[in-house]
């Protein structure tokens, strides 16, 4: 799996890119700048990008923006966002685009190995990965819209925009996948979204509404 890796500082980038390669991840270009992005983009089209979304030479939103672009001219590019701090405005403009995989992790995530490789499969799949602290903040700055939703439907709603399955909500929460199904059709009716059979389409639209 071919991977484009875009972070300026260089312990971090070095150890991102040994700890790709060692399982399994080709890391087909590592840039430390938001000019060199996206060229290498689309140069090499890969399997699914990391990027940092700070980058020299202002360190605003380079990295984003260049992501941003790249999916413009090559629809569906999975992109995995990285940052340091959970800017909402940032995952609104990613996930405004519902073509492929896309994810937004901070960075302290990427010490749990584990979630972080899982989280990169999962983007370059085709599917959705958001650390649970930007799922918490983008529902704390839109409580109006959710104010019609049960506890446990908020809770469905959250796990859901992390990316998780019925199934996985389901083992997190001790409930049956029935129970969670009828949460969800619930959490759709409620929030005036159709319900789809496409799990990383659902969790698109509901954080699209979200960040409305």
């Amino acid at each position: 799996m071919r991977v484009v890796l875009a972070e300026d500082l260089a312990l971090l980038r070095d150890g991102l890119t040994r700890l790709l390669e060692a399982f399994d991840f080709q890391v087909v270009a590592a840039v430390d700048n938001g000019p060199s992005l996206l060229p290498a983009l689309l140069e090499h089209r890969p399997d699914v990008a990391v990027v940092d979304v700070r980058l020299p030479p202002t360190f605003t939103d380079e990295g984003l923006q260049a992501a941003i672009e790249a999916r413009q001219k090559v629809p569906g590019m999975p992109v995995l966002v990285l940052s340091q701090h959970v800017e909402p405005l940032y995952a609104r403009e990613l996930l405004t685009d519902r073509a492929g995989g896309v994810g937004y992790l901070l960075k302290d995530r990427v010490a749990n190995v584990a979630q972080f490789v899982d989280a990169v499969r999962r983007v370059a799949g085709g599917g959705t990965a958001m650390d649970p602290e930007v799922v918490s903040q983008l529902l704390a700055r839109h409580s109006s819209p959710l104010s019609g939703l049960t506890t446990r439907e908020r809770e469905v709603l959250s796990l859901m925009a992390e990316g998780r399955s019925n199934g996985a909500i389901a083992t997190k929460l001790f409930v049956g996948e029935k129970a969670v199904s009828k949460h969800i059709s619930s959490i759709f009716t409620k929030l005036d979204l159709p319900p789809s059979d496409d799990d990383h389409r659902r969790v698109l639209a509901v954080l699209t509404y979200l960040n409305a």
